[in-house]
């Protein structure tokens, strides 16, 4: 089985159909779509984020091999959100015969956020 792995910053992302509503209710103006600058799509996977630099390496001797793990900031797109994101910025693949498009974390726009409408429905009842 293959498996995909992200490096960086880099969000995997299953694009839209091109239907005028996406599925969490946004609406994408027409003029904005036909130039194609802005797409919506789903996060199928993240990669590990930004590297977080470790001060302790510059005190070691530059010969001597480093065993620490390496330390990230984290994204903020998680997987399963839905995305607005600049198009012009993404790179489409194809993976087993499935299209996908890989978006720096960076031209990400908007993230519409399951677990945010649901904390937001609880609210309006009590």
């Amino acid at each position: 089985m293959k498996e995909l792995i992200l490096v960086g910053d880099r969000v995997l992302i299953e694009p839209d159909t091109g239907e005028g509503k996406t599925e969490s209710g946004l609406y994408l103006p027409e003029g904005v779509k036909e130039k194609e600058k802005i797409q919506g799509g789903t996060v199928v996977k993240v990669g590990p984020g930004y590297p977080v630099p470790d001060p302790s390496v510059l005190e070691e001797e530059p010969w001597a091999a480093h065993r620490k793990e390496k330390k990230y900031f984290p994204l903020e797109a998680k997987e399963g959100d839905y995305c607005i994101f600049l198009r012009n910025s993404a790179i489409e693949i194809e993976f087993e015969k499935k299209k996908y498009l890989v978006v720096p974390h960076s031209a990400i726009l908007l993230i519409v956020r399951d677990e945010i409408t649901k904390e937001i429905k609880d609210l309006e009842k009590a």
